[in-house]
């Protein structure tokens, strides 16, 4: 006899899906942009001297690639920082991974830069692994700069099982 499982996704996830987080701001200084080059191994100059990056075509030093500034911290925030994780399934899952970051680019970010971030859930995906049951979650952010424009869309995936 086969046991049915109760899906994991519940109605109250399904309508979360598509509601934006409350903006949260980034800003993009020239220390940050050099610690986290340094952090990761880059080693071209427009990430640390800015009359290379300017030489480069840049207005300042350049992000490097994996960095949206750093969170302003907002105390009446809480600590939080604007992203709901929305309601939760349908019966606790205690373990995350990380599937997987995207950030696709769309304009440059220099130091200077004040970015607006929105984050919403994407999608929920339910599947069945060889460990059981599993929730998939897509989330996207969006990340506007001063003028408005969009300069990048981070999508992330995170695995509950």
């Amino acid at each position: 006899m086969t046991q049915e499982k109760t899906p994991l996704i519940t109605d109250e996830m399904r309508a979360h899906v598509g509601k934006e987080s409350e903006p949260f701001t980034l800003e993009v200084d020239k220390t940050s942009i050099r610690m986290f080059a340094r952090a990761v191994g880059h080693t071209d100059p427009i990430f640390y001297d800015e009359a290379a990056a300017k030489a480069a075509g840049y207005r300042s030093l350049v992000v490097p690639p994996g960095y949206l500034g750093t969170p302003v911290y907002n105390p009446r925030a809480g600590g939080r920082r604007g992203f709901d994780i929305g309601p939760q399934p349908s019966r606790p899952l205690t373990r995350v991974l990380n599937g997987g970051t995207d950030i696709e680019y769309f304009d440059d970010i220099c130091a200077g830069d004040v970015l607006t971030a929105r984050s919403h859930v994407a999608s929920y995906e339910e599947r069945e692994g060889s460990i059981g049951q599993m929730l998939i979650t897509t989330t996207k952010t969006v990340y506007t700069n001063q003028d408005g424009k969009v300069v990048a869309i981070m999508t992330g995936t995170s695995i509950r099982y």
